[in-house]
C-alpha cells in the first residue's frame, strides 16, 4: 500500500486492494501521534477553536480510525461481542470497520451488553457494559482526540487511568509528602457513592471537549440487563474505552481548583500554611492538612459542592477523617 507523508494526518481513501496486515503501522502511529501534540499543544495555549479543528481532522482521519480498529481487535476483549454479536476476526471485517467509521453523521450506537463480575476480593459484584465492536472503535477513535487534552488539563497528582502512571506512582507521591517531619498530619480519606453510576449527563456534555452530539448518544445508548433493555439517565459504564478518560476528566479540578479556592479565602501565605495536598487515583483520593478543624470546616464542604454539581457525593460511611498516627488505607496500602 502507498503511504502518505505522517504531516498532515492522512484523510486517505480506501480505494483499490488493500491488506490489513501490509498498512504501515509506524507511519499511522508517528501521524496520528504528532496531530495528538498539535492538540495538547493548542490545549495548553487555550486555543479552543484550534483544538476542535484538530480533534475534527483527527476523528475523520483515515489513520486514526485505522488506529482505532487496531486498538479494539487486539486488545483482551476483542473477542467478547456485544448486543449484536459481532466480532472483527478477520482483515477485511477490519478494513470495512475503517470505513464504517467514516460515518459518524448517521452514526448510532446500540445498548450495551451488562455482565456482573465479581469485585477483587468481595462477594459482591459489579455491573461491566460490553458495547459493540463498532461503538468501541468510536469510542476509541474520539479517545485519541479527547485524551491529549484532558492530560494536558490533569491534576498533577492524579494518577488514575493516564499514560505512565500507576497505583505505586501515586503511593510513592504519599510517601514523600508524608515523609518531612513538616508533613501535613490529617487526613481525608475520600469515597465517591457509586462514582461511575451516577455522573451527571448535562455536566459531561457541557464541560468534556468532544463532539457533544456523539457523546451524549453514548451516555443515552441504554443498557440490556437480562434481555431487557433500560435507560441510561445518568453515570458512564464501567467498560467502555473511552469511560476512563471521561472520569478523569469530571474530576480534574479536585486537586488544583481546591487550592485556588484555599488561596483566594486565606490568602496564598495562609494557604500554604496549611500544607493541603491531594493524591488522586481515578475516584479515589485522599486529602492531607495540617489541622482537622481545616479539613471539617473547609475543605470537606468545598469537595461536597465540587461533586455535587457533577452529580455525584462523598460516601457518609466510607469517607472519614484521620489522624497519621491512627493510620490510613488507600489503593491497598496501609499507611502508619
Amino acid at each position: 500500500m502507498k503511504t502518505q507523508p505522517a504531516t498532515p494526518v492522512a484523510s486517505a481513501p480506501f480505494g483499490g486492494v488493500m491488506n490489513w496486515h501490509d498498512l504501515d503501522w509506524a507511519t499511522i502511529q508517528q501521524a496520528v501521534r504528532k496531530t495528538q501534540l498539535k492538540i495538547a499543544q493548542a490545549t495548553q495555549e487555550g486555543n479552543w477553536r484550534r483544538v476542535k479543528r484538530l480533534q475534527r481532522m483527527l476523528t475523520y482521519s483515515f489513520y486514526g480510525r485505522c488506529l482505532a480498529v487496531r486498538r479494539v481487535t487486539e486488545n483482551r476483549g476483542r473477542k467478547t461481542p456485544g448486543v449484536d454479536g459481532e466480532t472483527w476476526g478477520s482483515p477485511q471485517a477490519k478494513l470495512r470497520a475503517v470505513g464504517s467509521l467514516s460515518k459518524q453523521r448517521d452514526y448510532r450506537p446500540k445498548p450495551l451488553r451488562r455482565v456482573w463480575i465479581p469485585k477483587p476480593g468481595k462477594h459482591e459484584r459489579r455491573p461491566l457494559g460490553i458495547p459493540t465492536m463498532l461503538d468501541r472503535a468510536m469510542q476509541a477513535l474520539h479517545l485519541q482526540a479527547l485524551e491529549p487534552v484532558i492530560e494536558s488539563t490533569s491534576d498533577p497528582k492524579s494518577y488514575g487511568f493516564r499514560p505512565d502512571r500507576s497505583t505505586a506512582d501515586a503511593m510513592v507521591e504519599l510517601f514523600h509528602l508524608l515523609s518531612p517531619q513538616t508533613a501535613p498530619v490529617w487526613i481525608l480519606e475520600g469515597d465517591i457513592k457509586g462514582f461511575f453510576d451516577n455522573i451527571n449527563h448535562d455536566w459531561l456534555c457541557r464541560n468534556v471537549p468532544m463532539d457533544t452530539k456523539v457523546l451524549r448518544k453514548w451516555l443515552k445508548a441504554g443498557v440490556i440487563d437480562r434481555r431487557q433493555l433500560m435507560a441510561t439517565e445518568a453515570g458512564t459504564p464501567q467498560g467502555g474505552i473511552i469511560s476512563p478518560c471521561l472520569a478523569n476528566a469530571t474530576l480534574n479540578g479536585l486537586e488544583t481548583q481546591l487550592k485556588r479556592h484555599l488561596a483566594k479565602k486565606l490568602g496564598i501565605k495562609k494557604a500554604e500554611k496549611t500544607k493541603v495536598q491531594c493524591v488522586r487515583y481515578a475516584d479515589d483520593f485522599v486529602i492531607l492538612a495540617a489541622s482537622k478543624e481545616l479539613l471539617e470546616e473547609e475543605v470537606k464542604p468545598w469537595v461536597e459542592q465540587f461533586l455535587s454539581v457533577r452529580g455525584v457525593e462523598l460516601s457518609r460511611e466510607k469517607t472519614r477523617i484521620t489522624h497519621i498516627h491512627q493510620g490510613f488505607d488507600f489503593l491497598g496500602w496501609s499507611f502508619r
